[in-house]
């Protein structure tokens, strides 16, 4: 498939729709007092979704300066390839796991993670990320 320079407004909304359907599930299934552990995997799992139905967005209307789709991308690269590590500048031996010249500077992201950081989010913390996500998404791809 080739790099996508817009979404149509329907798809994002489908999206979104899916990710919110995700989260009340969630919380029905949980209640108030969720295992961390458990919360911690469905909702890096979550962030995986996330960038996977925006997967071929082109990195150049992206940007490179730390915002949240940056900062998305940069999660599940270190999700998948640097065991739940974060990790922004390319890792040996995985050429494509990173974009050249993106920044992730902790006191702008939204997770405010350090290079080295465990992955572990939150209810709260994809919450915030997914609605910032989506405003960026549709300010730059729509």
């Amino acid at each position: 498939m080739l790099g996508m320079k817009a979404y149509s407004q329907d798809y994002i909304d489908a999206c979104r729709a899916r990710v919110d359907n995700d989260l009340r599930t969630y919380q029905k299934q949980v209640g108030k007092a969720p295992f961390k552990e458990f919360e911690a995997r469905f909702f890096n799992d979550q962030v995986l979704l996330l960038d996977y139905m925006f997967v071929h967005r082109l990195s150049g209307i992206e940007g490179k300066d730390g915002n949240p789709l940056n900062e998305v991308r940069v999660l599940c690269n270190s999700l998948l390839l640097n065991q739940g590590k974060l990790q922004v500048d390319k890792l040996t031996g995985w050429p494509s796991s990173a974009v050249s010249s993106l920044t992730l500077p902790p006191e702008k992201s939204l997770l405010g993670l350090e290079m080295g950081d465990d992955i572990n989010l939150s209810e709260d913390d994809f919450v915030r990320l997914s609605k910032a996500f989506f405003a960026e998404i549709e300010m730059k791809y729509t």
